[in-house]
């Protein structure tokens, strides 16, 4: 007796497979895609790391208000720390510059921004510049004069914030 067999298509219960839902489905391609990208950044961690880099200052990268205001941000009761406060304000309205004391639109360098606000006072001049040399050389440690310190920037971004810092500074000591 010679019998046959016959099959019949399997039936989705009978399926070896099982049916996800639509969030399963989801969840299952998101860690799948979370594990590709931590291996992805291992391997960039692994490929460059021979090359060298600096640490950013997060003062450095957060940007100045669009519209900045004429009235300093922190009043300084300090005459130094005053002029210093107010020398930086004036670089965030008439803007910064490089190689030159004031530009022909008002942008003004570090040196010409204090001698503006010091308003012929020498003597507050002098010690403001002098205030400002010490945060240079706390925050850097290098030895510069002013405007080499201000012409060595592409941008004003450090010079506008080692001014505060020189206000903030010079606050501190009572100047």
């Amino acid at each position: 007796m010679h019998t046959t067999q016959t099959t019949s298509a399997p039936t989705p219960a009978t399926t070896n497979a099982a049916v996800l839902s639509l969030e399963a489905r989801l969840a299952a391609v998101e860690a799948a895609m979370t594990v590709a990208l931590d291996e992805a950044a291992v391997a960039y961690e692994v490929r460059t790391a021979h090359i060298p880099t600096d640490p950013v200052d997060l003062a450095d990268v957060v940007t100045v208000p669009l519209t900045p205001t004429l009235q300093p941000t922190t009043p300084y009761a300090s005459p130094v720390a005053a002029l210093l406060e107010r020398a930086k304000q004036r670089l965030l309205t008439d803007g910064w510059c490089a190689g030159s004391q004031i530009r022909e639109d008002g942008a003004r360098c570090l040196y010409g921004a204090i001698r503006a606000e010091a308003a012929g006072d020498r003597s507050l001049e002098a010690h403001g510049l002098e205030a400002l040399m010490d945060a240079i050389r706390a925050d850097f440690g290098e030895t510069y004069s002013v405007p080499a310190f201000n012409d060595r920037w592409d941008d004003g971004r450090i010079p506008i914030r080692i001014l505060g810092q020189a206000a903030a500074l010079a606050n501190d000591h009572g100047q």
